[in-house]
């Protein structure tokens, strides 16, 4: 090994943290909120506005529609969804408040 031959580095920059590493909420919630919004959305649309795959948006909407938390109705060759504001939260931490109430807090003073 010659002297004037720099020696490796063992140590490593650390990767910066990116800025959707996590969130405050989940896929499902995401969905919901998009569908309180817009209830024409398609799942591409879903899919798009969420950053997730179309596949995983169907999946979601199925498990919101056999909780309870929206409705699917047929239109010609696509599927509404409608939310269903009355429907209690899921966890036991907030079984006390509403899908109106999360969407409500959520969207509320939301510029347009």
């Amino acid at each position: 090994m010659y002297r004037d031959a720099p020696m490796p580095s063992k140590k490593k920059t650390p990767e910066p943290v990116a800025e959707t590493s996590w969130t405050f909420f989940t896929n499902h919630s995401h969905v919901l909120l998009c569908l309180a919004a817009d209830d024409s959305l398609r799942v591409r649309d879903l899919a798009e506005k969420v950053g997730i795959t179309e596949r995983a948006v169907l999946k979601i909407l199925a498990d919101l529609a056999t909780g309870g938390v929206i409705e699917r109705e047929r239109d010609g060759r696509r599927n509404r969804y409608s939310v269903q504001f009355d429907a209690p939260l899921r966890h036991h931490l907030e079984a006390h408040r509403t899908v109106g109430d999360l969407v409500a807090a959520v969207h509320s003073g939301k510029r347009r």
